[in-house]
């Protein structure tokens, strides 16, 4: 069986940047963006409105096979909801069977339950993830403290309401993860080591 990593992570937690580090370590696949890429080439959809489905809160409020059985009429966004939450799975199975890999975030931790993968969640405190994010963020880009604050708790708002959908699972709770990790003082590059170790 591969050697599959999957990372759950707060936003501006460095959870990106440490997958992508492990990639680098251990020499495999890394997944982020391309899932949406991929999703959208099998569902022929834009590639901005699966980013929305899978980033944003969900459309719909309850499973996928109830909202088939409420809704016997054809609603379109329904359907590509269901469409895209469908291939999300397909996507990440293909991944996960092709190659070792680690993976950003779309649940992967619960859909690739079969493939014991070494399920990762990174958080960090408030002060550093706004310290990460003004960091690296345009210098054109002109967010007050507060503001910033406010779009990253909107996000990961966004996030835990898309696990729970999908998984019936609370976002970030430590019974989910094999390892959890608050990188508020740690060095991203330093962790990525660390874990990248356990693989050697």
């Amino acid at each position: 069986m591969n050697r599959i990593i999957t990372i759950g992570r707060e936003f501006g937690s460095g959870g990106r940047e440490l997958g992508k580090r492990i990639a680098e370590h251990l020499k495999i696949a890394y997944y982020d963006r391309e899932i949406i890429t991929e999703i959208s080439k099998k569902t022929k959809l834009a590639e901005e409105y699966v980013q929305q489905i899978l980033e944003n809160k969900p459309i719909i409020s309850f499973p996928i096979t109830i909202g088939h059985s409420l809704y016997p009429v054809f609603n379109p966004v329904l359907e590509n909801s269901s469409s895209i939450y469908s291939e999300q799975s397909n996507t990440l199975i293909e991944m996960a069977q092709k190659s070792d890999c680690v993976i950003i975030g779309r649940c992967a931790d619960y859909i690739l339950q079969d493939y014991n993968p070494l399920r990762v969640f990174v958080y960090a405190d408030m002060e550093q993830k706004i310290k990460r994010c003004v960091d690296k963020a345009p210098k054109d880009e002109n967010l007050s403290i507060k503001e910033l604050k406010q779009q990253m708790q909107e996000l990961d708002k966004n996030r835990s309401k898309y696990y729970q959908f999908i998984t019936g699972n609370k976002w970030g709770d430590k019974k989910n993860y094999d390892l959890c990790i608050n990188t508020t003082n740690l060095n991203i590059k330093d962790v990525a080591e660390g874990i990248a170790k356990m693989f050697l």
